[in-house]
């Protein structure tokens, strides 16, 4: 990545270079890596993170906690793939960690909302996750079904109906809109 590039996307995601997660993201969304590199890179992270959300899901009431070098050890993970994991279920956690300026020694914390955790990844299109059969001790489908459209409607944009120019006025007057609220428009 040239130096310029990397300044810049540094400056849109408001990390420090110097940091885990500046590391991490400036690895993860590398402007000049070959894309087959990069797809390989993300298919490579979305399994690891696929495995351990089925963890965490086994036993949502028990909050993980430790450093950021604990958990990556205990989930058998590189630690820029833990802080990766960390920044993606940030959003999602009861308590957020402080994820822009942790370092190996840090101590986090995996408590996480089910709700939130759940439309946060039917938010991301993350079908490999919300569809994760541990969801099933959580949330029966009735639930998950509610969920999954509750998220997807927070993203709808509605346009109220227009008002044509011969329609009742909207404010109850009884007078054509145009020759009411409609006038000086």
């Amino acid at each position: 990545m040239s130096e310029n590039a990397s300044q810049a996307l540094n400056e849109e995601l408001k990390v420090d270079p110097k940091t885990l997660l500046g590391q991490w993201r400036k690895k993860a969304y590398d402007q000049n890596a070959d894309k087959g590199t990069l797809r390989r890179f993300w298919n490579d992270y979305f399994e690891i993170e696929k495995r351990i959300y089925a963890l965490l899901l086994a036993e949502p009431d028990n909050v993980v906690r430790g450093t950021v070098k604990e958990l990556a050890e205990k989930f058998g993970v590189a630690l820029d793939v833990m802080v990766g994991f960390l920044d993606g279920i940030n959003d999602s956690l009861i308590e957020r960690n402080p994820i822009e300026t942790m370092d190996e020694d840090t101590e986090v914390n995996l408590g996480f909302d089910k709700e939130r955790l759940y439309k946060n990844m039917v938010d991301a299109k993350a079908d490999w996750l919300y569809e994760l059969p541990e969801w099933d001790a959580i949330f029966d489908k009735e639930k998950q079904h509610e969920l999954y459209m509750e998220q997807k409607k927070s993203g709808t944009i509605v346009k109220p109906k227009k008002i044509g120019r011969n329609d009742p006025c909207p404010c109850g007057s009884g007078k054509k809109y145009k020759h009411c609220c409609g006038r000086n428009k």
